[in-house]
């Protein structure tokens, strides 16, 4: 029986899973705020810091399952299929063509695959819930939006690593700066970020996404409106993925997926009115229910498929 390590990264945390025979057996969370690093420190300095807080987050968990063949990694950003380096992070800024596969693999000893944290959580989700078609749309809400596109038991990558970046459709012309170096982009409007900014546009104040989310249930009509404009733009952005790829299953995960009966009821009418006539109800919109593990379970799948593991 192989043992394999994914990471999934995430805004605040890093989680990582021992995985046997497709399921998480032992799950290590060490605080790992990579967006504030990036923030407050040059690349050079950054990099480095983040080495090393995933080097040793490894380390303690070799010390109990010794015999892990290979390490799998969720990482926000865009990954060259080719080499695992990183081109670009959105969401840590600054971070541009470092070698993550390279450098941790040399810190560890291990073979390491790298992949975007939404694909792997698609393929993640792909393994843990067979259904009844080779396609599966993921979309992780969270600080960002991410997006994974599974087919026939593959991950669709892209030629330079940057597929289903969903969250960088632009929805809004001239809307809000994003991290990417565009304006509109659907991530400013349907993330946890969005939804933020949307509610300190309305009231001048800072809440985070869950705060504002108790404010909703709470009557605060401007928390509501918040949840409903992102619930509006993800349904727009969704609607326009599906006329391309024609998918008959998509599944919401990542940490808002949690609120999502505060988007539903604007998502669902604003994708049905934008998908074509001929696709209406037929596409089937779902909340995971992997209870966040499918990001650490596909990162380490796919690093025993492609290290040979």
């Amino acid at each position: 029986m192989k043992t394999l390590l994914g990471i999934d990264v995430g805004g605040t945390n890093l989680r990582i899973g021992v995985v046997q025979e497709g399921r998480v057996v032992h799950e290590h969370r060490t605080q790992a705020d990579f967006t504030y690093l990036c923030k407050t420190h040059t690349p050079e300095i950054a990099w480095p810091m983040i080495i090393s807080l995933m080097r040793d987050g490894v380390a303690e968990v070799i010390r109990r399952f010794p015999d892990i063949a290979a390490v799998g990694i969720g990482f926000p950003g865009f990954i060259n299929p080719k080499d695992g380096v990183l081109t670009q992070s959105p969401n840590l800024p600054g971070l541009c063509h470092v070698d993550l596969a390279g450098d941790l693999g040399r810190a560890i000893g291990l073979p390491v695959v790298v992949e975007n944290d939404a694909s792997a959580a698609a393929y993640g989700e792909y393994r843990l819930n067979p259904i009844d078609a080779d396609y599966l749309i993921y979309v992780g809400l969270g600080t960002g939006i991410g997006g994974g596109l599974v087919y026939a038991d593959r991950i669709l990558e892209g030629q330079h690593g940057m597929a289903m970046e969903i969250g960088h459709l632009t929805i809004e012309p001239d809307g809000r700066v994003c991290g990417c170096g565009n304006r509109g982009c659907m991530e400013q409007y349907a993330s946890a970020t969005g939804v933020s900014t949307t509610y300190k546009l309305a009231t001048g104040q800072e809440k985070r996404a869950h705060e504002i989310a108790e404010s909703a249930k709470a009557g605060d009509v401007h928390a509501r409106y918040a949840y409903e404009l992102a619930g509006t733009c993800l349904g727009q952005g969704l609607a326009h993925i599906v006329k391309v790829v024609d998918v008959g299953h998509v599944l919401i995960g990542g940490g808002m997926s949690g609120a999502w009966h505060l988007m539903q009821a604007t998502f669902h009418r604003r994708f049905q009115h934008d998908l074509i006539p001929a696709l209406r109800n037929q596409v089937s919109v779902t909340v995971s229910a992997s209870s966040d593990q499918a990001g650490m379970i596909g990162a380490a799948l796919l690093a025993g498929v492609r290290s040979g593991n």
